[in-house]
């Protein structure tokens, strides 16, 4: 097989005054550099470097990817939770206010259901666009994975009572609305 300088000859696209000329400037080169000094050639370290570069690119990109496709399991995980322990609510006369974000929501639920809600048995979460029941232990798993999606999760503490109270024995009734 040729060289590539014998193929260009034949093909006419260098003539031998040329192909001479650049032969002698080739060795020039190689005597004008020092016994053991290796050439660097600056396409393969431009290469080099844009493979390096490539290859962290690559992993940043992998990153993002595993933590958009961890995002997308939580989020499954939440409403595989909700669906599974939503407690179903027929329509119930006493409402029941709650605040999601800056904005006063109502949900109207039987009077059994809202003492459960105040005294922090069931919560509500939120599934698109409405709003679901759920035990406080379901919310509590979902708050661990997303707190946003659990709007209301009442921690019922009960108040402790007065000696010297001269109303201690009158009880204000949980229902009493104002």
């Amino acid at each position: 097989m040729a060289s590539l300088q014998d193929q260009l000859l034949q093909s006419g696209l260098v003539d031998k005054k040329k192909a001479k000329q650049l032969k002698q400037e080739h060795r020039k080169e190689a005597r004008s550099r020092p016994k053991g000094q290796v050439h660097v050639d600056e396409t393969r370290e431009q290469a080099r470097r844009a493979q390096l570069e490539k290859a962290e690119r690559d992993r940043q990109l992998n990153k993002e990817q595993q933590a958009e496709a961890e995002k997308k399991a939580i989020r499954a995980q939440i409403v595989q939770l909700i669906t599974m322990n939503r407690i179903h609510r027929e329509g119930g006369d006493v409402a029941y206010q709650f605040k999601d974000g800056t904005r006063i929501k109502k949900l109207y639920v039987t009077p059994k259901i809202h003492g459960e809600l105040v005294n922090g048995r069931l919560a509500i979460a939120k599934l698109a666009d409405g709003y679901e029941l759920l035990p406080a232990a379901a919310a509590q798993k979902i708050a661990q994975r997303d707190p946003q999606v659990v709007v209301v999760l009442n921690q019922y503490e009960p108040t402790p009572v007065d000696e010297d109270d001269p109303y201690a024995d009158y009880q204000i009734p949980d229902d009493l609305m104002w």
